[in-house]
């Protein structure tokens, strides 16, 4: 595409975004407000990624459904006074960072660990209140729909600046929702998320004093904890200035109303109880990643001692017994953690690994598609590659290394490794990116990296230019030696000089692995 037709699709792109723009009343606040997303597909995105963003973050407590059972409850008290009627949803994270969160269309996790945190119903009321506003005054949404304008609005500058197609940013616009969650709301969204769950906290007959008291505790535990990763306090900061105004807002409401301490212990208890065994099991998991195996299996067996029932605990162990390659072992506590809890992917996607390694493919297989129906992983995908090489089935082995190797760190690389040993002799010009201009007296270069984590050599570039007569002329240059792992080389063609970009092509006919 040329580069005028390149600018004008990305102003006709632009302008069909801003067209499919209107103002709705935010039901919430009873602002006029820019949508470009509707409210059935504000619902479908937060469906779909609500299991997806549950087995990221360790699944859903099983260990004793009373406590979710007492969560989604007080949820739905909240979620019945709200301004919007949404499929709401509350669930709780087998997760001990102190977080919660709300993804479009009303679908909202806690962890147990900010449910330690707090002491009474009122206090979770606040959370959960808190969080339903964010789903009812679609902030979330507001976040997505500022990125979108703002890469339509630009593109038309972008398409002709960059290498990469519309298609390509398209699809970086529709990954904006993926790290929402990731994202700190604005002062505004957190400041209205206050304000109205205070006031739906009221409406459902709570103390809205719980808000205030859910404030000081905040305050108190960020201030010895990193404002980073995934916590309450990286996406919803607490401030003197937050505290003041719900102070502020608690006298502007009615006095009085359900605190819950009892009620709330009552419920907790199971957390309350099990919570020093969590906390052998996060120090099993320290220990693990500074590769202590003694340390951690004796951190994983006082836990499993104290709380036979939970799943994650022999989960560790299992993760421990793999570390030391005893896969038999590993097994046997994987099926552990399956009997217990057999709708998180983790236990599948590990025990997959370990009979992969002892050579039992069908049973590995078994393990790892599970894992996928669960959870996509770039593990499960590898590892499936691998079986099928096993089984000389190279046709799935690089369909399943290609899904790997769209992630980052060791297992893509490694991905990316296989389907280099699988394809590069087709297909080179996948896998060795090739680049084109020339200096400032015209002549041609040619830029040749290799992003991949094998070296390679015998690269033959294919070169088409229009000579002094206006005529094509082809030829081919081969590369010596070897272009090693992560490098690059530039290469003076001698060609030239050229006037324009037209006048010339450069592609990659072939290459070889270097091992």
């Amino acid at each position: 595409m040329t580069t005028r037709a390149r600018i004008r699709t990305g102003l006709s792109i632009a302008a069909a975004a801003l067209a499919l723009t209107g103002c709705v009343t935010n039901p919430v606040t009873g602002r006029s407000e820019l949508t470009i997303i509707s409210a059935q597909q504000e619902v479908a995105m937060g469906a779909n990624a609500y299991a997806p963003m549950q087995q990221s973050q360790g699944g859903q407590f099983r260990l004793d459904p009373a406590v979710s059972e007492y969560v989604a409850r007080v949820g739905q008290k909240m979620a019945d006074v709200s301004d919007r009627d949404l499929p709401y949803e509350f669930v709780v994270l087998n997760n001990g960072v102190p977080n919660a969160w709300a993804l479009p269309g009303g679908k909202i996790a806690i962890n147990r660990g900010l449910l330690l945190e707090m002491d009474s119903e009122a206090e979770l009321a606040a959370v959960l209140g808190h969080e339903v506003v964010h789903a009812a005054a679609k902030h979330s949404v507001r976040q997505m729909q500022r990125g979108m304008l703002l890469q339509a609005l630009v593109v038309g500058t972008a398409v002709v600046t960059s290498d990469s197609d519309y298609g390509q940013l398209a699809a970086g616009a529709a990954n904006v929702g993926a790290s929402l969650l990731t994202q700190a709301y604005s002062r505004g969204a957190e400041s209205e998320a206050d304000l109205y769950g205070m006031r739906y906290m009221s409406r459902a007959g709570y103390d809205p004093q719980g808000a205030v008291d859910l404030q000081r505790t905040f305050l108190a535990l960020s201030a010895n904890r990193p404002a980073s990763g995934p916590s309450l306090f990286a996406s919803h900061p607490p401030s003197e200035q937050r505290l003041a105004a719900n102070a502020a807002t608690v006298q502007e409401l009615p006095a009085g109303g359900i605190v819950g301490r009892d009620s709330y212990a009552a419920a907790m208890r199971t957390l309350t109880e099990t919570a020093p065994a969590f906390a052998r099991y996060d120090a099993g998991r320290k220990a693990l990643a500074e590769k202590n195996y003694d340390a951690a299996m004796q951190h994983a067996r006082a836990a499993i001692s104290a709380v036979p029932a939970e799943a994650s605990f022999h989960g560790l162990a299992g993760d421990i017994e793999l570390m030391r390659n005893d896969t038999a072992d590993a097994i046997t506590h994987y099926t552990r953690a399956l009997d217990r809890d057999a709708t998180f992917f983790y236990y599948h996607l590990q025990r997959g690994v370990a009979r992969e390694r002892r050579g039992a493919l069908d049973g590995a297989e078994v393990d790892l598609k599970n894992s996928l129906k669960l959870f996509e992983t770039a593990p499960a995908q590898y590892t499936l590659g691998k079986i099928a090489l096993a089984r000389r089935d190279t046709g799935e082995a690089r369909q399943r290394f290609a899904a790997a190797a769209q992630s980052q760190g060791d297992v893509g690389l490694a991905a990316r490794g296989e389907l280099m040993r699988l394809d590069l002799g087709n297909n080179p010009g996948q896998y060795i990116n090739v680049r084109s201009g020339t200096d400032d007296s015209g002549q041609l270069l040619v830029r040749v990296e290799n992003p991949n984590p094998l070296a390679v050599r015998g690269l033959v570039l294919r070169i088409r230019y229009l000579d002094d007569s206006n005529q094509v002329r082809d030829i081919q240059r081969t590369l010596n030696g070897t272009l090693s792992a992560g490098t690059g080389t530039t290469i003076s063609t001698g060609l030239g000089p050229f006037t324009s970009a037209q006048q010339f092509e450069v592609t990659l006919l072939s290459a070889a692995l270097a091992e």
